[in-house]
């Protein structure tokens, strides 16, 4: 319940979105790998900006 108020960090929700883009490109590996590699990029942007908030 105290979760429910807790306001997430940016770090926070930049894990999130970046494990959701992972997963995505691996579900689309099987199917498009076009894809699966634009998404795999998006996700690497995403851990470069969490590399960023961390120094």
């Amino acid at each position: 319940m105290l979760k429910l108020f807790k306001k997430s960090s940016k770090k926070d929700k930049l894990n999130k979105e970046y494990e959701r883009l992972l997963k995505k490109s691996y579900e689309l590996s099987k199917v498009n790998r076009t894809e699966s590699d634009r998404v795999f990029a998006q996700a690497q942007e995403i851990l470069e900006q969490m590399e960023q908030l961390e120094s």
